[in-house]
């Protein structure tokens, strides 16, 4: 199916469903959505909802509030307290499906108290190709999504991002911080932090889009392919490991394999092996 009847059935169910809340992270997905259900449906029938934890970058809800305001999004920052949920602290390879359904029924609840049927999600039809625990939670609830159902691959959706302008059109994709914790190992406020401190220290070293792993006392950093060499230049190197440190590390590591996506789903897969 070509780009432009892919973009005229999503513009179609939009259409069908009237007035839409929309789980809202400020990343290329959930923000093309939310600006086409703008568009299609008028400001009055779309909310853009961001769940709000200690799961959550600042820096990412801070964007996600400023680019709901830059495009006329009604917008609300929904607080999840997912620190009083030992399904979720405990981090197992189920975490994504507890966290998920915590999120989508605070929105879900805050959807019918404003009237609204339907509550949607950014997936789109890309997201099968990794472990998506969380897929299953949006199924029980109801949530639809309208990308995935229109066939709306993540380059489609950043195609159609362009051409409308947004700014996060070409914004790396994004994940919460408990996705650089190894399932088993329990999540807490410090270590998140410390995660948190790390890579916004590593992006303003001017490596964008890293993550920073915590592996007990280890930060194993991983950068795109295109910095690796830099990163192992002697004053690279030595910012590096202070900046890691600083933010409460004992030690440091360079993953010379770079940035991939999920990476740590790559230890669940092998115990289910």
């Amino acid at each position: 199916m070509s780009l432009k009847k892919k973009l005229a059935l999503l513009e179609q169910l939009l259409r069908d469903m009237g007035r839409v809340a929309i789980g809202f992270s400020g990343g290329v997905d959930s923000a093309f959505l939310a600006a086409t259900a703008l568009r299609v449906l008028g400001p009055g029938n779309v909310l853009a909802v961001a769940a709000d934890s200690m799961l959550q970058p600042r820096a990412e809800m801070s964007g996600a509030a400023a680019l709901a305001r830059s495009i006329g999004l009604r917008f609300r920052a929904l607080r999840v307290p997912v620190e009083a949920r030992h399904e979720i602290l405990r981090n197992q390879p189920d975490r994504c499906y507890h966290c998920k359904r915590a999120f989508f029924l605070a929105i879900r609840r805050l959807a019918r108290s404003r009237g609204m049927a339907h509550v949607l999600d950014g997936s789109n039809a890309d997201d099968a190709l990794d472990v998506r625990p969380g897929e299953r939670a949006l199924r029980e609830l109801g949530v639809l999504s309208p990308l995935r159902d229109a066939g709306l691959r993540k380059q489609d959706i950043r195609s159609a991002a362009r051409r409308m302008g947004l700014p996060v059109a070409d914004k790396p994709a994004a994940a919460c911080l408990a996705s650089r914790i190894p399932y088993g190992t329990r999540l807490t406020r410090d270590r998140l932090a410390a995660v948190e401190r790390s890579e916004s220290a590593v992006a303003a070293l001017g490596f964008q889009g890293a993550r920073v792993r915590a592996h007990g006392d280890v930060a194993r950093i991983e950068l795109a392919a295109r910095d690796l060499a830099r990163a192992l230049s002697r004053r690279a190197r030595a910012a590096l490991s202070r900046e890691i440190h600083k933010s409460g590390f004992s030690y440091v590591a360079l993953d010379l394999d770079g940035y991939r996506t999920g990476s740590l789903n790559a230890t669940a897969k092998r115990r289910r092996a």
